[in-house]
Order: C-alpha cells, then sequence, then structure tokens
C-alpha cells in the first residue's frame, strides 16, 4: 500500500511540508499547484527536490473548469490543458487530477463531456501522461462518483481514469458501496478526508472543515471496503482542507495523516479477510481493561499537601518501593504513586510541570501487542533503565510527554505489586471509593483532534460528541472518549485561552497532561460523610445553584438537602442519574472528582461544569490557590 497526503493538507512553505511528510513515513504527495506556485523554485528542481526525500509525486492537482465547455473556451481549456501538461513532464509526474467544472457557462451531457476527455485521452497518451477525473459534490453538472465514472466509462481511452474522493460521496450521502461496481483498474486515484458531521454548504464545509480519517464521522471505512473490493491497488491518499491545520506543526499534521491511514486500512483488512491487500500486519486495537495506577510526579511540601489529601479521602498508604522513593496509596481498585525521584523521567516532570500526573498505567489484555500496534501508528516508545528486581513494563510517550505503561496479566506484569513494592501494613478502611472512572487530559484546542485519533485508533474506544462547557473567562471544548464496558474513560478538555481554569492550568503547568482524576463510588453520600470525617474540604457551591436544581429537576425535598448540605451538584439523562463532587484546587489547579452513577447514566455531569468552574474560580481568587 502507497501513501501519499497533498500538500494543501499541512502547513509551512513547500520544504517545510516536504520535510514533515517525508518524516511521517508517507511514500509520495499530492503536489497542489498553489504550493508549486508559492515556492521559487522551477519545476525540474521542485521534482528533485521531492525525490531526494525519498517522496513520489502522486499527482498534480487540481486542473479545472475543463469539460463541455463551448468555443472558444473549449480550445481555450485546451490550450491550458497543454501547459499542465508541460509543467507535469518537468515535475515528473505522470497523473492529473480535474475536478468536474464549476464554471457558468459550461454544459451538461455526459456524452459532450466523454468526447472532451476522450480527445484530452489522446492528447496525454503522446506524452505518456494520465487524467482522472473526479466528480466535485457542488460540481455545476457532475457531482457524483456515478456520473463522473459514466463519463470515464464512456470516454473509453486508456489514459483517461476515475479519482474518488470521499468526502464528495459521503457528504452528499451517496452510498460507498455503488463503488464496488467501477471496475478497480480504471481507478487512477483515491483521496481520503473525514469531516465533522455539520449541516452546511458543501462547498465551505470541504474547504474548511475536513480532517483526517477517524477524526470525524463520515462513513470512511465503508468508502475504503468498498473502493478495495473493485481490486483497485493504487496509492491512498489525505485531501484536508481545514483552518486548524492551516496554524498547525506540519509535523504533528503529517503524523497524524499516517497515523490515520495507517489503522483505516488496518480496520479495511480486517473487515475485507478475503481481499489480499498488501499491508503489514499489526494487532488489533487494544481492549483496555481498566487503570492499574496513576503516578504522581511531586516533592517537598507540595508532595505532603497531597498526601494529606488522600489521607482526608480515605487513601491508605499500603507500599514503599524497594529501590525508589516511590508510595503507594490504595483504595477499592484505585492505586495512586507518590514519587519524590530526583534523578530520571519522574524528576524531570516535575521540573517542568511541578506536581503532575507523570504515568499512567493501563490494564491490558498483552502489554506487548498493545505497543507493537503503538509503533506501527507511530507512537513514541519510552524506556529508562531498571533496576535489580524491577519489571521492565513496556511503555509509550503520551500527552505532553507524559508516560503510558501497559500492564497484563498473561506475563506476570500484573504481579509489580507484590514484585517492586514492600508491603505497609496500613490497615485499609477506606471511604468507598472503588475505581477510577475517568481521567481529564487538559490541552490546548488545536490538540484534540490529534489526541483523539491517538487513543481511538490505538485503543479499542468510542468518541461521544463534543460538547462545549462555559467557562466564565471563555469556552472550553469537551470530548470523552470511552470503552464500551466503561472500563476506561478519559475526557479530553481543549482551552483556546489561558483566562479559562483549563487554560490557565495548562499555562502556569507548561502543559501538565492531567489536571483532575474521577474517582467512583456506590454511596456518594456516605462517602461524602466519610472523606468530611476525616478532614477533607469539598468544593463549596452556591445556593443558587441548588435553587435551579428545583427548576430543574422533580427532586425530593430531601434529596435536595442531603445534595445542597454536602456541596453535591446533580444531574441526569434517559437512563439514570449522576451525583459528583469536588476537592478544593491544589497544585496550581488540579483537583479530585468524586462521582456516582446510577441506572446506566452515560455522560460526564456536563451541565454542571460552568458552576464547578465557577467555584473553583472563586475560591482561588478569594483566598489564592490552596496546596491542600
Amino acid at each position: 500500500m502507497k501513501t501519499s497526503i497533498a500538500t494543501v493538507s499541512i502547513s509551512g512553505n513547500l520544504p517545510e511540508k516536504l520535510e514533515a511528510i517525508a518524516a511521517a513515513g508517507f511514500d509520495g504527495i499530492e503536489i497542489f499547484e498553489q504550493d508549486f506556485i508559492a515556492h521559487d523554485g522551477n519545476p525540474r528542481d521542485v521534482g528533485d527536490m521531492i525525490r531526494s526525500m525519498g517522496l513520489d509525486i502522486t499527482l498534480f492537482q487540481p486542473f479545472r473548469d475543463f469539460e463541455g465547455l463551448p468555443d472558444p473556451l473549449r480550445a481555450k481549456a485546451f490550450d491550458r490543458a497543454e501547459r499542465k501538461f508541460d509543467l507535469m513532464q518537468e515535475l515528473g509526474t505522470d497523473l492529473v487530477l480535474v475536478c468536474s467544472s464549476c464554471h457558468p457557462q459550461a454544459m451538461g451531457g455526459i456524452d459532450r463531456a466523454a468526447a472532451d476527455f476522450n480527445e484530452l485521452g489522446e492528447r496525454v497518451a503522446k506524452r505518456g501522461l494520465r487524467i482522472g477525473y473526479e466528480a466535485l459534490a457542488w460540481g455545476h453538472h457532475v457531482n457524483d462518483h456515478r456520473d463522473a465514472w459514466e463519463i470515464v466509462r464512456r470516454a473509453d481511452h486508456d489514459n483517461v481514469g476515475l479519482i474518488l474522493d470521499s468526502f464528495h460521496t459521503l457528504a452528499r450521502k451517496i452510498d460507498p458501496e455503488t463503488i464496488r461496481r467501477i471496475p478497480g483498474d480504471k481507478i487512477f486515484f483515491v483521496q481520503l478526508a473525514d469531516a465533522p458531521q455539520i449541516e452546511m454548504d458543501l462547498l465551505y464545509w470541504s474547504r474548511h472543515f475536513r480532517n483526517m480519517p477517524g477524526e470525524g464521522d463520515l462513513a470512511i471505512t465503508d468508502f475504503m471496503r468498498a473502493v478495495v473490493a473493485t481490486g483497485y491497488s493504487g496509492p491512498i491518499s489525505l485531501e484536508i482542507f481545514n483552518d486548524q491545520f492551516r496554524g498547525g506543526s506540519p509535523k504533528t499534521i503529517a503524523n497524524d495523516g499516517h497515523r490515520s491511514l495507517i489503522a483505516l486500512m488496518d480496520d479495511v483488512k480486517r473487515d475485507e479477510p478475503d481481499l489480499k491487500l498488501d499491508l503489514a500486519d499489526m494487532p488489533k486495537r487494544a481492549v483496555v481493561e481498566g487503570i492499574s495506577f496513576v503516578e504522581f510526579a511531586t516533592k517537598g511540601d507540595d508532595a505532603t499537601a497531597l498526601e494529606t489529601i488522600l489521607e482526608t479521602m480515605g487513601f491508605a498508604r499500603t507500599g514503599q518501593h524497594i529501590a525508589k522513593q516511590l508510595t503507594l496509596w490504595s483504595q477499592g481498585d484505585i492505586r495512586i504513586i507518590i514519587n519524590r525521584e530526583t534523578t530520571g523521567y519522574a524528576n524531570s516532570a516535575f521540573t517542568v510541570h511541578g506536581t503532575t500526573v507523570c504515568d499512567i498505567g493501563l490494564n491490558v489484555g498483552d502489554a506487548a501487542k498493545t505497543v507493537s500496534r503503538a509503533k506501527a501508528l507511530r507512537a513514541k516508545p519510552f524506556s529508562q533503565p531498571t533496576g535489580p528486581g524491577e519489571l521492565d513494563i513496556p511503555a509509550i510517550r503520551g500527552l505532553s510527554g507524559s508516560v503510558l505503561h501497559f500492564i497484563d496479566d498473561a506475563s506476570g506484569l500484573a504481579n509489580v505489586w507484590s514484585i517492586e513494592f514492600k508491603s505497609d501494613e496500613t490497615k485499609q478502611t477506606g471511604a468507598g471509593l472503588q475505581q477510577i472512572d475517568h481521567l481529564a487530559q487538559t490541552m490546548s484546542y488545536d490538540e484534540m483532534l490529534s489526541w483523539s485519533l491517538f487513543y481511538t485508533t490505538l485503543f479499542d474506544m468510542q468518541k461521544t460528541p463534543m460538547v462545549d462547557v462555559v467557562d466564565p473567562d471563555g469556552l472550553v471544548r469537551s470530548q470523552a472518549l470511552e470503552t464500551s464496558d466503561g472500563a476506561f474513560r478519559i475526557t479530553l478538555n481543549g482551552a483556546e485561552t489561558h483566562r479559562t481554569m483549563a487554560g490557565n492550568f495548562l499555562a502556569d503547568s507548561f502543559g501538565a497532561s492531567v489536571q483532575h482524576i474521577a474517582l467512583a463510588t456506590d454511596d456518594i453520600f456516605a462517602t461524602s460523610d466519610g472523606l468530611v470525617k476525616r478532614g477533607f474540604k469539598p468544593l463549596p457551591m452556591s445556593d443558587n445553584y441548588y435553587a435551579d436544581l428545583t427548576a430543574r429537576f422533580d427532586l425530593d425535598p430531601d434529596l435536595l438537602s442531603r445534595l445542597k448540605t454536602a456541596n453535591i451538584l446533580y444531574d441526569e439523562d434517559a437512563n439514570g442519574a449522576f451525583f459528583q463532587f469536588y476537592s478544593r484546587p491544589y497544585a496550581g489547579g488540579m483537583f479530585f472528582e468524586i462521582v456516582q452513577r446510577k441506572d446506566g447514566y452515560a455522560g460526564y455531569g456536563a451541565p454542571n461544569a460552568p458552576f464547578r468552574i465557577a467555584a473553583q474560580k472563586r475560591l482561588m481568587r478569594l483566598k489564592g490557590m490552596p496546596k491542600a
């Protein structure tokens, strides 16, 4: 399988684009005419530069407004085409994309268009070139790949073929199964783009909101399954128009693009096992069975304050590492590690971010296979020297340079707690906390698509719809990713300004990854009572919030009174109810959340987020940032 990407898909000048594309592992590029024109090198030099980076020029594009024109516009269109053919030969590429005409004087008629392409085919054949015809979703007369294919079929020329673009097919809700009826050898090129499902003008949607396969809502896998069923074996290429990407990092966008193609074609291969696809084998998406541990890098007073918070939440110190300054705190199935090391990765994380979640351990079915898939998707492996008696646990880099470790039963890695930690005989009474419900990761809004793709291509997880969280000083976008059984949930929170609480945390911590940890209980009122008795100080909520609850929900007065007394927030959906309360902020804006889900509640209490944020900011502004 040859991978390709259009130069228009990423930011930068042409050399910067090419360097990022080559480094990401692509085989070739579609050279977008505007990128070439803006560059100051001649065509032959540009072609040589591209090939010197190990890339092929898979396509030159676009050539617009060709077919169906009356004379003298028709003659002029052929003259324009000849000039483009000269340029292609200088560049060293043999295929040009001709998109369906939007010219106001273009005339309809499949036979008329087919005749134009037959003549154009004769011209390119003399040069050893080829033409690919693509139906634009907003084309004047041709906006459906089925009509484009009929034109190509009637043109009946070996040098004229079809170009398919997933956006143009799926945005118009055309059944991709219709592609299976097209001979694979007449499909000259395939372009891929996903997009969020938005009802808007097709041209505007296409020019501003395309994204990588897997980042949107279109049926990209179904589209590619139909393509490969035709026998098509040519390049698969990304053509992405996205305002966010235009201002992003070329390296990040290129890496995401390559990852999206590898994951997509792996899905296609699994869905179409009878087809022989030229793809390297890699393990399937890892099933996350739960969160094994969360590790904080911290020191001094911050470490003491964090351990005090844990004690007030019912955690007990249950272990000390055999060789390192790591203490294990446990309750239910929750493990939190406090790392006070003065060397190594955790020390570096503390130096950069202050007290921070530096490491997350995930229970998976097969740790080695999880890392193998991660490497195939070009994730960065992580390792550091192990000491006597320590296990070598597979790991990769995560958000902001943090680490994800993978633990399984089969290889014995799940025994790390008895092997590497000396048991502390502290009696575990607990306060009813059972497991980690979810982790909340904060990032800039521009990073959200990238990290959503990271998680959903590596793990068997689904996305929930993105929601807007209103902060008194701005907007935060939030999207949850979760396994089907809820064993692993993570929320991605994208900040657009440092004035929001999420943005301020991001700025002050120099990009720390986890802002809060949500812990689950089966009885939130009993847990709340237990925590308060231990000295826990919940985030105080305003009386106005509870007055509003009476208008929003039909709650028993006794329940409402208990919620208010304990500063517990409430939400419900079609399935069940949700209860939540929070610790006060610590260590620069981090906090804990305690939750209870009842009767299948599926959300995260998003309607309560603005009131929680306002309460946190009120506390922080009036009293300064408390340590505990």
